[in-house]
């Protein structure tokens, strides 16, 4: 089974990302995955972190002559903020002076209720690894799987359709995805430049004002074959999967798979996707196709009774605001219990396009553990074949 952790505080020495059971035999583009790294670290209303960070993963085990060998990968990012913390986050005992309290909690964020789970008498330590500073760790093993997942065709990526009130409506082709994925000045990663112009309008305001924006990506899974997951137990199904992986990002509230919630208040009539039958097996793609079996639209996101049907997983992740803010909210400090102001630290205004980059990395992760579930293999050419031999008894049902 394809599993993984991270390990690391925003403010520490290094991430670490261990990944296990990926099959021997899958050629590791460091290149890649550092790009992944840099698409992360993008996107207008970042903050001052980015600036000082230039994240590269250094992979330790795992990986030799530029193939996996079928152990356990681990890879290290380094924190290039650690020498500005190594006196105030010591692994030692330390000055105790030199430690820098979160006195107050911010709302929406995990300090209290991280206080109070641990017992700890401010939030420092809760800030450190409930940051969303971990996602890199998990951008760079996703990008593993995402190299692992070509050996059987299939991509994934992700564009942002709302930061605040502007909003993108429509279904992007996926010639204008992978444009997106080749820009180099990532202003919010909307495929349409209209609208991206009023979404940068909305970070300006926040950012006149002291405040945050949130806002909604999409992950889309293309060339995802038929059979992924199941309906035969709950937790194996590939939707839920999915929602889960998305909804443990940092400061996503809600997930959707294809038109889930157009689909709550439409009929059925209006939003189950008809079924038809084409001599021809390419897709309006010009892609070969699983089947010959067609679908009119997709708003079921490429998922129905928990199992890939063949067309596009499409998955939305709703990003509520980050939750520091330069103008804070009320608060109590932790000491005197008394009312503050909460907390502040250097921060983002808007980090949506950053989100998307790390909701396709968990959306890679899931479907890479469901396919290597699905055809099982201890190498790549063993997959490739068991692969192959299903997409045959696909195209030929």
């Amino acid at each position: 089974m394809l599993r993984f952790c991270t390990a690391g505080e925003s403010h520490g020495e290094a991430l670490i990302s261990v990944i296990s059971g990926v099959p021997a035999g899958v050629e590791i583009d460091q290149e890649f995955v550092n790009r992944e790294l840099w698409r992360r670290q993008q996107g207008y209303g970042r903050g001052g972190r980015m600036r000082i960070e230039r994240d590269t993963a250094h992979f330790i085990s795992g990986v030799r002559h530029g193939k996996t060998i079928g152990s356990p990968i681990s890879l290290r990012i380094e924190n290039r903020d650690w020498k500005n913390w190594e006196e105030a986050l010591p692994v030692n005992a330390g000055d105790p002076a030199k430690h820098k309290r979160v006195a107050s909690p911010r709302p929406g964020h995990a300090d209290l209720a991280g206080a109070l789970k641990y017992n700890l008498p401010e939030a420092r330590y809760v800030l450190e690894r409930a940051s969303a500073r971990e996602s890199a760790a998990r951008v760079a093993i996703g990008a593993v799987a995402k190299l692992l997942l070509r050996t059987i065709e299939v991509e994934v990526l992700s564009h942002v359709i709302a930061v605040g009130k502007a909003a993108f409506d429509g279904a992007p082709e996926w010639a204008q995805m992978r444009a997106l994925l080749q820009k180099e000045d990532v202003l919010l990663s909307c495929i349409d430049p209209e609208v991206e112009q009023r979404m940068k309008a909305e970070v300006d305001q926040a950012l006149r004002t002291g405040d945050s924006v949130g806002g909604i990506f999409e992950v889309i899974g293309h060339h995802v074959p038929p059979g992924l997951g199941t309906y035969a137990n709950w937790d194996e199904r590939l939707d839920a999967q999915l929602a889960a992986a998305v909804m443990s990002l940092q400061a996503v509230k809600a997930v959707e798979i294809g038109r889930g919630v157009h689909a709550a208040v439409s009929f059925g009539s209006q939003v189950h996707d008809a079924i038809g039958y084409s001599p021809e097996q390419n897709d309006k793609n010009g892609d070969e196709h699983f089947t010959r079996f067609t679908r009119a639209q997709n708003n079921a996101g490429g998922i129905e009774g928990g199992i890939s049907n063949g067309e596009d997983v499409v998955v939305r992740g709703y990003l509520k605001p980050i939750s520091t803010l330069r103008r804070p909210l009320e608060s109590v400090d932790f000491a005197t219990r008394e009312p503050v102001k909460a907390a502040y630290e250097r921060s983002d205004v808007c980090v949506v396009p950053a989100a998307g980059v790390a909701g396709e990395a968990m959306v890679a992760l899931t479907l890479a553990r469901c396919a290597l579930e699905k055809f099982g293999a201890d190498s790549v050419m063993e997959l490739e074949r068991n692969y192959k031999s299903y997409c045959k008894q696909i195209a030929e049902y």
